[in-house]
């Protein structure tokens, strides 16, 4: 047996690999061929794995270095556009956890800290060297962009110009990240911020860069807030909401939002409503997490507001994603020693996913911009 790929003679032998060649083939993908897209198999048991355990083996069987792939971004985005996922059985474990997701709150308060613990906290090294100036760790708006730092700093000003930001107003930052937002706003548009976080280290980071300016950095639950803001954002948060918050979350917005005020909500979003939870991103890198959809989103925020303006720019993030992965290339010679070979290939196993997906359109992004109502309406600008 060749030491790179599973010789042809094993490989007709295999069952699995029959069913999962037939499935691969209607995206035009095969096994052991030499397009980017193509995957190289190097376990057997790869096909069985994968069959059986649907995205928790395809992920696993990846880092566990069963297979290659040249391009996994072209690879994922022919999977999804073909919905490939769809066809994999659907493995027992993936049904109890979209039961229990129906019947427990997975983002409840004592469970809501472990995505800053588990991801968030990974480390400022890996994140400052692999984002912008600005720490974004969310889409860009490439719409007149050519760089990250570019798509990065027109997304902030688009954000504020959208929240119609104006000296002396309070803004209220929930899931404030580093705290590049806080910054932008207080720096150039002269607001007073309060950011929340649930990550230490994240509000270590947002502290320093927001020392000197109208603006705290607090370390707590979404859920205690009570104070009233001119304007509310949240970017990149609500994917870690969950469903049975999403009421909840809204009330809060309402309660500390003033009559005349606005609310930006920037997230990831999802075509169907289900409660569905990709189970590898779920074990490896967002814990209870769970995208919304477009009903989701309605339907929580129908009783206390109007939606004045719902924009997607979905396809912005594949562009986002890859420039990441650039940058997470470049620096890992500086990281190698903190986080070890398995951590690169989950690394970058998500970060390619996630692009293919977004240029699939099999998942969106959407800045939606809500009031209690705007006499005259609102100019939302993009």
């Amino acid at each position: 047996m060749s030491s790179s790929c599973i010789e042809e003679v094993s490989l007709k032998e295999n069952h699995w690999y029959r069913i999962a060649r037939e499935i691969l083939q209607t995206a035009d993908i095969e096994v052991n061929g030499s397009r980017p897209w193509d995957i190289q198999v190097k376990n057997p048991q790869f096909f069985r794995r994968v069959l059986q355990e649907g995205s928790l083996g395809l992920g696993e069987s990846y880092m566990d270095g069963w297979w290659e792939c040249e391009r996994l971004d072209m690879f994922f985005h022919r999977v999804l556009q073909q919905h490939l996922d769809q066809q994999l059985p659907h493995h027992f474990k993936d049904t109890l956890r979209i039961a229990a997701a129906r019947l427990t709150n997975l983002q409840s308060k004592k469970r809501a800290w472990i995505v800053g613990k588990e991801h968030y906290d990974l480390g400022n090294d890996l994140f400052t060297l692999m984002l912008d100036s600005h720490m974004q760790y969310s889409c860009g708006y490439w719409k007149q962009a050519e760089t990250l730092e570019q798509a990065q700093h027109a997304k902030l000003s688009m954000i504020c110009d959208k929240l119609h930001l104006q000296p002396g107003m309070t803004l209220l930052d929930i899931g404030c990240g580093w705290g590049g937002l806080a910054e932008f706003a207080a720096r150039h548009y002269g607001v007073s911020v309060v950011g929340v976080t649930i990550s230490a280290e994240q509000q270590k980071m947002a502290q320093q860069r927001c020392a000197g300016l109208d603006a705290a950095i607090l370390l707590q639950d979404y859920r205690d807030l009570n104070q009233q803001f001119d304007r509310i954002v949240s970017v990149g948060m609500f994917e870690h909401v969950g469903p049975k918050n999403y009421a909840t979350y809204f009330d809060v917005v309402n309660r500390n939002l003033k009559p005349d005020g606005i609310f930006l909500l920037h997230t990831i979003g999802t075509i169907r409503t289900d409660m569905h939870v990709d189970p590898w991103i779920d074990k490896y890198i967002f814990p209870n997490g769970c995208l919304p959809s477009v009903r989701h989103i309605a339907d929580a925020s129908e009783q206390h507001f109007v939606m004045e303006d719902w924009h997607n720019f979905g396809a912005d993030y594949d562009t986002t994603l890859m420039a990441w992965y650039q940058r997470f290339l470049e620096a890992w010679p500086q990281l190698a020693e903190n986080y070890g070979e398995r951590f690169k290939r989950m690394f970058s196993y998500y970060l390619n996913a996630c692009a293919g997906a977004f240029r699939a359109r099999d998942i969106q992004l959407w800045q939606v911009v809500f009031s209690h109502g705007v006499e005259g309406g609102l100019r939302v600008p993009h």
